[in-house]
């Protein structure tokens, strides 16, 4: 007979599988006795990650910036993206207020140039023209909407595929980000991942061993709860014939 399990002793377990792992994992790192598991912590990467962090970032610019090997630049970008969400949210300023603003003052230094050069140069100097490459638009919105259709289609493979382990992490991970979009608002959800794409990378870079093996660890311990769950209540889930009604 299979062994009953109720949602609240599941979620007991996982939270105690997770400090089990939590302390095990420091130990280990405190005290130095990973290297004997050198080797299956090479093997156990990640989402089966074989290539440095920094390729799969890209390994370009970008790469550098979120993983700090110029800490200037990074710390440039991180400052600025910190200012503009201090400027949004704490300030309570609005988009089209700077915007305003900006114009206001882009067309004051040109006409005090247009108008003075000559009286301080005794010449009339050529004023810059700013002018944004179209190319940058266009690159920008098929970019955005290549995103956009490759998560639109993930979904649906996902909806239309039959796994119901896949189905409901998807739906549990759309519910998480909901209840998150509750609690504050899109620009401050940007920021978060904003930050969180300027220090998880690194850190993970730094440490990536011990996080392997502790993710892992909790990956397997999820596995094992989610038969026992799959056993009790999943597996007696009536499932329809689709193909068979089509075929009908």
């Amino acid at each position: 007979m299979p062994e009953k399990i109720t949602a609240e002793d599941l979620l007991n377990n996982i939270v105690g599988t997770i400090a089990e792992s939590s302390s095990k994992q420091k130990s280990v790192s405190f005290f130095g006795d990973d290297k004997s598991d050198s080797v299956g912590s090479q093997l156990n990467r990640l989402f089966g990650r074989q290539k440095p962090v920094h390729h799969l970032l890209g390994g370009g610019k970008s790469a550098d910036v979120l993983l700090w090997r110029n800490k200037k630049i990074s710390a440039s970008v991180l400052t600025g993206a910190t200012f503009v969400w201090v400027l949004f949210e704490w300030l309570n300023y609005h988009f089209l207020t700077l915007v305003g603003f900006a114009l206001v003052l882009g067309m004051l230094a040109q006409f005090l140039w247009s108008n003075f050069s000559g009286l301080v140069n005794r010449s009339s100097s050529k004023i810059p023209r700013l002018v944004l490459p179209e190319d940058l638009f266009v690159n920008i919105a098929i970019s955005i909407g290549a995103e956009i259709n490759r998560g639109l289609e993930f979904i649906q493979d996902v909806a239309c595929g039959g796994n119901l382990k896949q189905f409901l992490v998807v739906v549990a991970s759309l519910w998480a980000a909901s209840v998150i979009g509750s609690w504050c608002n899109f620009l401050t959800v940007l920021y978060i991942g904003f930050i969180a794409a300027h220090t998880l990378p690194v850190l993970y870079e730094k440490y990536d061993d011990q996080i392997d093996s502790f993710v892992y660890s909790v990956f397997g311990q999820l596995q094992n709860h989610y038969r026992k769950l799959d056993t009790s209540v999943l597996s007696r889930i009536p499932k329809g014939n689709l193909k068979a009604k089509k075929h009908d």
